[in-house]
């Protein structure tokens, strides 16, 4: 089993790197293995809803959203980190997500998903509404912990004093695997995905 942190900080081996460091850990100690993608400090530009991924299975623009679209099918879970920026999802990231879930919502059916945020103060919780939201919307099966999923430090140094932030990811990461073995579990005992029904568009202004 593996499972793919996504990390939508500019920086690389910042704060929300250290929250997902922390949640692989716990994962690769139930025997889950892990990556953790940087989605990288060059600007990520926002879907313009030209339709092309819907064509090609790939976003028109090649870049970091393409070179994740690639690793998705490879991968039975995920985890999208984000530092908050006046309290919501880092601007790069919420262009990330746009743009992977826009191109391959299916793709991510029935894998479980969960958010991870980080913060110096406050924002957290609006920021981790913002990000389930393209989990709920893709049929994803969302891990929760022991509490929100987020820590707290303008510095990793300050990230490693928060003990429980840092229970916080590892008990993340703990039910993670858990939820993944159990689903595996369901495979082999011929328990399949639900049925899906064609989906259905209302739209209000008629």
């Amino acid at each position: 089993m593996k499972v793919e942190l996504v990390n939508g900080s500019p920086h690389e081996h910042g704060c929300t790197y250290t929250a997902l460091k922390e949640v692989a850990g716990a994962l690769e100690g139930c025997g889950v293995e892990t990556e953790i993608f940087w989605i990288g400090s060059h600007p990520v530009a926002g879907c313009i809803a030209c339709g092309e991924c819907r064509k090609t299975g790939k976003c028109f623009r090649n870049d970091c959203v393409n070179l994740f679209l690639e690793k998705v099918p490879g991968c039975d879970g995920f985890v999208f980190g984000s530092p908050v920026h006046f309290a919501s999802a880092a601007g790069d990231m919420s262009s990330f997500l746009d743009r992977i879930f826009y191109a391959a919502s299916a793709r991510f059916r029935g894998k479980p998903g969960a958010a991870v945020t980080s913060c110096r103060r406050a924002g957290s919780t609006a920021t981790l509404d913002q990000l389930n939201k393209y989990l709920l919307f893709s049929s994803m099966p969302i891990v929760s912990s022991q509490y929100w999923n987020m820590v707290h430090g303008n510095t990793p140094d300050e990230v490693l004093k928060d003990l429980e932030g840092l229970q916080i990811m590892r008990t993340l990461g703990r039910n993670m695997a858990w939820l993944l073995k159990s689903i595996e579990a369901g495979k082999l005992a011929g328990v399949p995905l639900p049925e899906e029904e064609p989906r259905v568009g209302t739209n209000f202004i008629r």
